[in-house]
């Protein structure tokens, strides 16, 4: 079975929370937070408690907000100045506390078809940068697939932004897939994967559910990365309050991404605590 991780998208990481995290039994969590909360972040703090608590700092999601600033696939070359300046500010000061890979949107959005080629070609430019950053600090970078126009959105175009350097990984966020399906994608593109965003989706758009309330095959999915090799944290990306176009009755807890975890990691169908409202 895969370690259980879960993103800090939907709490804040403070001593209670690792605390919690522990007793529910998570392993893992990835350091995810918008740009002013991550600047504001006491990272000695956030090591002494994971630490304390044996949870381990697996990963950090580097900003990807503002698309202004953020947007490694920027044709302003003084923008991706500006982003690769922050994001060697980050992994260095995170690497300082033991975080080993760093997750990174190629792109913001909306992209039209005209702007992709040369964006692309920006956003490889950019990455391969990073590639070489990341490794100075002893790091790797993971390229996230992305829904809708963002770069990014096919295990195709994946597979040519990461062929920018050969140190570049893969996270797969499994509900960001809106073009093909899972298990090309991991033909695709599954030996370079790191780590992954779990969450379920009606292959319509991004929802963030809890999986079993969306549409994914969850045993075909966990299996196929097991088969491409996948070790590394089965990560949850969804916060524990419902998002607007599902219903739950209550929260969700720290123990129940552990059960539905345990649930897929045993060949069962996970339970769906939510209804769609769409």
């Amino acid at each position: 079975m895969l370690k259980i991780g879960l993103s800090t998208c939907g709490f804040t990481p403070d001593e209670e929370a690792f605390k919690n995290l522990a007793a529910a039994g998570i392993e893992a969590v990835e350091i995810s937070m918008e740009k002013g909360y991550l600047d504001a972040l006491d990272l000695e703090e956030l090591k002494a408690n994971a630490d304390a608590y044996g949870v381990e700092l697996w990963s950090c999601h580097l900003p990807y907000y503002p698309f202004t600033f953020a947007d490694v696939s920027s044709t302003d070359g003084e923008v991706r100045k500006n982003v690769l300046a922050y994001f060697t500010r980050k992994i260095a000061a995170f690497t300082a506390i033991g975080v080993k890979r760093f997750v990174v949107h190629p792109s913001g959005e909306p992209i039209a078809e005209e702007e992709r080629p040369a964006k692309l070609a920006c956003a490889k430019e950019s990455l391969a940068k990073l590639a070489e950053i990341a490794e100075s600090y002893g790091a790797v970078i993971a390229v996230e697939d992305l829904p809708r126009s963002c770069l990014g959105n096919t295990a195709e175009e994946l597979a040519e932004l990461i062929s920018a350097d050969e140190r570049l990984r893969v996270c797969f966020d499994v509900n960001h897939l809106l073009q093909g399906t899972h298990s090309d994608f991991l033909k695709t593109v599954g030996h370079r994967i790191l780590t992954v965003h779990i969450s379920d989706y009606d292959f319509k758009d991004e929802k963030h559910w809890l999986p079993g309330e969306g549409d994914i095959n969850w045993q075909e999915l966990y299996q196929g990365l097991l088969a491409v090799g996948y070790e590394g944290v089965w990560m949850y990306e969804l916060g524990q309050k419902p998002p607007r176009h599902l219903h739950r009755d209550r929260d969700l807890t720290f123990a129940d991404y552990v059960e539905n975890a345990n649930a897929i990691f045993a060949g069962e169908t996970p339970k769906a605590l939510g209804q769609r409202l769409v």
